[in-house]
């Protein structure tokens, strides 16, 4: 991969990663298109700690909030008892608990399926029927969600629904926030209040992957064919400038319009994506 092949896939990174549209699918069929294969898993969990930093600056004040207010809740300020230091009378302790109680089953299952998230899951006929099955799914939720309960209406259930929904985005195609924002949706939840859970529910666990390939990638051999560290740097860097000014456009959009237009586009690409495998143009294996 040359700098300007990094370049491109840091800037498909930055566009993709918070849009429900799968930035793993579109590394993997941009990453073909330009010549360079599919950049892999490790290339996609490091860029993304480009993406969650930009995250940690837009979000910094509620992430500020939400750390000091876990920290004094359970350290006893509102209150000694197992309650009080769970959150019970802190909504910020309350969200950081929540947060954590949602990163749980990407953890778990992210670990348990690592080989087939790195290989198998990466087929793109996997990763077309995943774009249609969950456009339609997305569009479906957008449609009949109720869309009046705010981010501040959060419970232990709702937090380990949108968990289990964000480990769907273990694989290609689905998206991390496309699920998370569906499973809101379903929930009853804003737009916007689903977006935004999705952004802060993301953050550890991209981080934690990100961190753990990038750990991978300096102490063990080098995969052949597989991105050097000037690249993934450089991309990384490219994906946390765009991704900021995505973070900005992206929630202005969603106060605004439905999902509609993100359907359309996924059931699109599924389609040209097709089309590519069946004509040889794309690798489903590559």
């Amino acid at each position: 991969m040359n700098g300007w092949e990094a370049i491109l896939l840091g800037l498909v990174q930055g566009l993709t990663e918070f849009l429900p549209i799968s930035s793993s699918a579109h590394l993997s069929i941009v990453g073909q298109l330009i010549g360079s294969d599919d950049p892999g898993a490790a290339f996609t969990a490091i860029t993304q700690i480009g993406t969650e930093t930009a995250v940690l600056l837009y979000f910094r004040r509620d992430i500020r909030d939400i750390c000091v207010g876990w920290w004094r809740a359970l350290r006893g300020d509102d209150g000694t008892d197992w309650r009080s230091r769970m959150g019970a009378a802190n909504e910020h302790a309350r969200m950081a608990w929540f947060i954590a109680l949602g990163s749980v089953p990407i953890v778990v299952l992210g670990f348990l399926f690592q080989d087939a998230i790195e290989t198998k899951l990466r087929n793109l006929w996997i990763t077309v029927a995943m774009l249609a099955i969950f456009g339609l799914i997305l569009g479906w939720a957008d449609s009949v969600g109720s869309k009046t309960r705010t981010i501040h209406e959060l419970t232990p259930r709702r937090a380990i629904g949108f968990g289990f929904a964000q480990s769907l985005a273990l694989i290609p195609g689905v998206s991390r926030s496309g699920g998370t924002i569906t499973a809101g949706l379903l929930m009853g939840f804003t737009r916007e209040a689903a977006a935004r859970y999705s952004f802060l529910l993301a953050v550890p666990a991209v981080l934690g992957s990100g961190f753990y390939q990038l750990a991978k990638s300096i102490t063990e051999p080098p995969v052949a064919g597989s991105a050097g560290f000037g690249a993934t740097l450089l991309a990384t860097v490219i994906a946390f400038v765009v991704g900021y000014l995505v973070i900005i456009a992206f929630l202005k959009i969603v106060s605004q319009y439905s999902y509609k237009g993100f359907v359309y586009y996924r059931l699109g690409l599924a389609a040209v994506v097709a089309v590519l495998l069946l004509t040889n143009v794309l690798d489903a294996t590559a």
